[in-house]
């Protein structure tokens, strides 16, 4: 497979860290820094951010480069869904993405592959770019369901999504064992499994909308392991958690994507 027929994407996960008053003076730190790099036109980097701090993070980061997406996305438009985050208000305030189904979404919130799909049909159809996250626990990775699983969940995802959405697509494997643990598979794994999503890819829109589709590694992806996991054959960037907290490390993941 072709990998310059691919965008490759950095993005960082915030999580629940920076409010409206931090997110101005380190979203702009790391524009400062992004500028002093050297660009490449096939890699995009984004940071998404707690829904509160989106505006915030808009308006520093404006003209800079990097791109800008939420932690979640809700399934309407509006309405009575107290809480929730639409996606035409993602896009009011500035969002170019949307992470759906981080494992910690469906972890601790109840988050269902049937509300995945829900999440991002609304999402594509708002004109969101939506990072879909799959992946497996340890209990299920020692039970060796990792491929099933993932691509069960990968087929969950898309079900109602047209191949012409694809270009909006990022698919996220992030192995639940490996998130914010330290622990991180190893490069050889990483791009087995993101073969796996791939060809699952294939099987559902073809090889050729398979070859186009950007698949993200998850799990732990730092400084130090970025260039190893980046020139797997299958893994098209990072969806960043906890190193995207530092800037001189999130951009020394974004350098590494751009050689």
């Amino acid at each position: 497979m072709d990998k310059s027929k691919r965008r490759v994407v950095i993005a960082g996960n915030w999580k629940m860290n920076m409010g409206p008053a931090e997110t101005p003076v380190y979203a702009a730190t790391l524009a400062g820094m992004y500028a002093g790099v050297k660009k490449d036109a096939a890699v995009d980097v984004a940071v998404c951010v707690p829904f509160i701090s989106v505006t915030a993070a808009a308006a520093a980061l404006e003209g800079s480069g990097i791109k800008l997406g939420a932690q979640n996305v809700h399934w309407e438009n509006k309405g009575a869904f107290t809480g929730e985050v639409s996606p035409s208000m993602l896009r009011q305030a500035g969002a170019e993405y949307a992470i759906i189904g981080h494992s910690e979404r469906r972890q601790y919130f109840g988050e269902t592959d049937a509300g995945v799909n829900r999440r991002a049909l609304a999402a594509l159809a708002g004109g969101l770019k939506v990072i879909i996250c799959v992946g497996e626990r340890e209990d299920e990775r020692d039970a060796g369901i990792t491929d099933e699983l993932v691509a069960m969940q990968l087929k969950l995802a898309l079900r109602g999504v047209a191949e012409a959405q694809l270009s909006g697509v990022v698919i996220a494997y992030e192995p639940v064992w490996a998130i914010g643990t330290g622990r991180t598979a190893t490069a050889e794994e990483a791009g087995r499994v993101c073969g796996v999503i791939r060809r699952t890819a294939a099987s559902l829109y073809g090889k050729a909308a398979a070859e186009g589709l950007t698949i993200q590694y998850g799990g732990s992806m730092n400084a130090a392991n970025a260039a190893e996991l980046l020139a797997q054959r299958d893994v098209d960037g990072g969806l960043i958690g906890g190193a995207s907290l530092k800037a001189e490390d999130f951009m020394a993941i974004v350098r590494a994507a751009m050689r």
